[in-house]
Order: structure tokens, then C-alpha cells, then sequence
């Protein structure tokens, strides 16, 4: 799965150190967490500085270090109640059995037990020490009361600890753990999107890529597409709250996280899916691939033998995807592409009439700064007459950007006022 990191840069993440050998996995842990382009501030408690230095995260997490309670160069000298309004969450990894027990005593002897009592953010442990400690009834009794409170307690692993006993008690990887945050916060995201995104509730299904018309079992006719436009557009779509299916042609791309993949090679193959998106009930179809225009009537059983300076292949032509569906009884709101190396404009709008298309974006594949294999695009995109629409002319940008303004031209035409057919 791929992910559009760039939604996190808004989220705000406070990592609490206290005591315990395991806060050295903590320095790996701010690396992951700006991997994934969360902003970080580490808070640590005095146990934490016995292991591991205050320098070492502020050079991590490119944030100064916060370890008083108060803070002579915060506003009004109160730190903890500026860092309690600043995080969208609050990750206390290590959490030693000192901490949990303060916290679920409701003590604020310090930075941490503070800023715990005054934000309203979430608050995860993940709990790391000795496999006794672990288990001992009064940790058990704090760590049910911190549940009960609404903290998410962070499940220890089993296996040999620092002390040399071997149980539960090691905390997580860090990896392990920075994962956990981001799937948090992409599902929180995902519940937005849902509820209130652009395509809200929409079902789309979109076709991206070359397709592959066999010659023989080892021979095929194809182009140069990559797919990167359609999958763009699929990412777009699913964050702007829709059901993604992508139909995707033989190419090297990650699937856009939360879509549906279905991979397909020839252009009937892809027909053949694209109809069974219909039948399973399809709001918007989205026709990015550059399908084949023509298979081999007949694709050779064995390989064909080089012979003479010549080989004939005769072709049939391909069905037209985007027009089939267009033409279905109950057809979706259909978005056509077209990928042109002359008159792009006169091609693309009459290819939005006579495939009865609702709207068509366009781009001139000639030029190399924008064609097959460009991580940026430039299109225009014209709307049926019945919407009343003006064309939208999309200046280059990246195709992510591309993509989230086709998102934006679909939900305008989708919610314009237009005249009975």
C-alpha cells in the first residue's frame, strides 16, 4: 500500500520518555513517526535523562526538549498547558510502572503527570518493564483504571528483557509502534472523508494502464502508459471519502492505500471486469487506461519462429470500454480521457459526444514534460452540454495535484443544476 504522507504534516504528536532501558527504542521511534510527517516534541522525565540525553531528541525531532514543569521561556511560565493544547496526541513510550501508577492516581508531581491531567488529547501507553513488575496486582489494578479512564494501553511483548528474566514486559518496536499511530490517525481521517468528502458515499471504479493484446506467449502489443495518472486519481478519490475499485493494466505502481485493486491485462479482460463493476453497482466510472485499440485475431499457441524478413498479424479491433458502459441502461457518471500528440482540444470534445461522456480531461502525451511517465500533467477538461459547465483549463502541476482538481471538477458537475435529457 501506498500513502499520501503529506496528510499528516498537520498532526501533532507528543512522545513521553520516563525511566526505563527501553528509551533508547524511543530515538528510533521519533525518526519513524517524521518518516511518516507527523511534527514531534518529546517530553522526559528525570528517569528518561539517566539513559538517554535530551540532545539526542532535540536533534531527532528538530523540536527543543521539554523536561520542567515550569518552563521559564513558555508563555506565562506554564509549558504543560501550551503542549497540552498543541498535541493531537500524546504517546507515553516507554511508560515505566512509575507513571502509569501516577497517572492512574491523578498525581501532577511533574511535567508529564501534568500535561497528562490537562490535555484533552489522547493518551497511549506502551508500557516496558520488568516481567514481575508487569504483573504485579497494583500494576494490573492501574493499568485497568487507565482504561477505564480512556487511555489506550499499548500491549507489552514477551521475550528476554535487560534485567535477564523473559516475559511480557518489552515494549514494541518502534516501528510497530509509529504504525499503530499512523493507522490512527488515517482512520480518523477516513471517517471525515466518509461523512463529508467531496465523493462522500460514492462508488467508483477506474481503470488505469497500458493493457496487453498477446501476439504469442511471449509477444505483446502495448504503449507507453504507466498508469501514475489513474492511480493519482484513485488516491484522490478515496480521500475524498469514495469506494475505490481500480481495474489496473501490467504496471510497477503501489496500490494507493485503502483502494481495491484488480489487476487485468488485455482489453477484454478489462471490459469483462469493468461490467462486473456495474452489476455490483457503480456510481462513477473513471476510464484513465490507454486501452489497445486492436488485438491479434489470432494469438499463436507456441512462440512464432523468427522466418523471413517479414511477419504479418492481422488485427481486430478492440471493444470501446468507456463507450460500452456509457451506453448501459444504468450507467454511472462516466469521465473519459483523452491522451493526444495533435489537435487535443477538436479530438477530446468530440470524443465526449459521440461516447455520450458526462466529461473528458485531456492532455497532449507529445509533449515530454507531461507524457507518459512525467510525474506531472497538464489537461483540459470539457463537461457535457447539459451541465452548463465552461472548460477547465488545469495548469501543470504534479498529478497528485491534477488529480485531487478532476476530484473537485467531478463533484461540481455531479451537483450542478442541469436540464432533463
Amino acid at each position: 500500500m501506498s500513502f499520501d504522507l503529506s496528510v499528516f504534516s498537520n498532526k501533532n504528536i507528543i512522545l513521553a520518555v520516563t525511566g526505563g532501558i527501553a528509551a533508547y527504542k524511543s530515538a528510533i521511534l521519533v525518526r519513524r513517526l517524521k518518516d511518516y510527517g507527523f511534527n514531534v516534541r518529546v517530553v522526559m522525565t528525570k528517569g528518561a535523562q539517566a539513559f538517554i540525553t535530551p540532545l539526542t531528541f532535540q536533534a531527532l525531532s528538530g523540536n527543543p526538549v521539554h523536561t520542567e514543569l515550569l518552563d521559564p521561556e513558555a508563555e506565562a511560565g506554564m509549558g504543560h498547558i501550551e503542549l497540552a493544547r498543541w498535541a493531537d496526541l500524546v504517546l507515553v513510550a516507554p511508560a515505566s510502572c512509575d507513571t502509569i501508577a501516577k497517572f492512574a492516581a491523578g498525581l501532577a508531581d511533574d511535567l508529564l503527570s501534568t500535561l497528562y491531567l490537562a490535555t484533552k488529547a489522547p493518551v497511549w501507553v506502551a508500557p516496558a518493564m520488568n516481567q514481575q513488575m508487569w504483573a504485579a496486582k497494583a500494576t494490573q489494578r492501574n493499568l485497568n483504571t487507565l482504561v477505564e479512564d480512556g487511555v489506550h494501553v499499548i500491549m507489552p511483548e514477551a521475550g528476554s528483557q535487560a534485567c535477564g528474566d523473559v516475559g511480557l514486559g518489552r515494549m514494541p518496536e518502534p516501528e510497530v509502534l509509529a504504525e499503530q499511530v499512523k493507522d490512527y490517525f488515517h482512520q480518523a481521517q477516513r471517517a471525515i472523508a466518509e461523512k463529508f468528502g467531496l465523493l462522500a458515499g460514492k462508488r467508483v471504479t477506474i481503470t488505469a494502464g497500458p493493457t496487453r493484446e498477446a501476439i504469442d506467449p511471449v509477444r505483446y502489443i502495448s504503449n507507453h502508459s504507466t498508469g501514475k495518472m489513474g492511480f493519482a486519481i484513485a488516491a484522490a478519490c478515496y480521500s475524498a471519502g469514495a469506494k475505490v475499485t481500480l481495474l489496473a493494466g501490467p504496471v510497477s505502481l503501489d496500490t494507493p492505500n485503502g483502494v481495491k485493486r484488480i489487476n487485468v491485462s488485455s482489453a477484454l479482460k478489462m471490459l469483462d471486469e469493468s461490467m462486473n463493476q456495474l452489476e455490483e453497482g457503480c456510481d462513477i466510472f473513471i476510464a484513465t487506461a490507454a486501452v489497445a485499440d486492436y488485438r491479434v485475431a489470432e494469438v499463436a499457441e507456441h512462440k512464432i519462429k523468427k522466418s523471413g524478413d517479414e511477419l504479418n498479424v492481422s488485427l481486430i479491433k478492440n471493444p470501446d470500454i468507456v463507450a460500452t458502459i456509457a451506453q448501459q441502461e444504468k450507467r454511472p457518471f462516466m469521465v473519459g480521457f483523452a491522451a493526444e500528440t495533435r489537435n487535443v482540444e477538436e479530438y477530446a470534445a468530440g470524443k465526449l459526444v459521440a461516447k455520450k461522456l458526462d466529461m473528458i480531461a485531456c492532455n497532449d502525451v507529445s509533449r515530454a514534460d507531461i507524457g507518459f511517465a512525467s510525474d506531472q500533467n497538464a489537461m483540459i477538461v470539457f463537461f457535457a452540454e447539459q451541465y452548463q459547465m465552461e472548460k477547465r483549463d488545469l495548469e501543470k502541476a504534479s498529478k497528485q495535484e491534477i488529480a485531487q482538481q478532476l476530484v473537485e471538477a467531478i463533484h461540481d458537475a455531479l451537483h450542478h443544476e442541469i436540464e432533463p435529457v
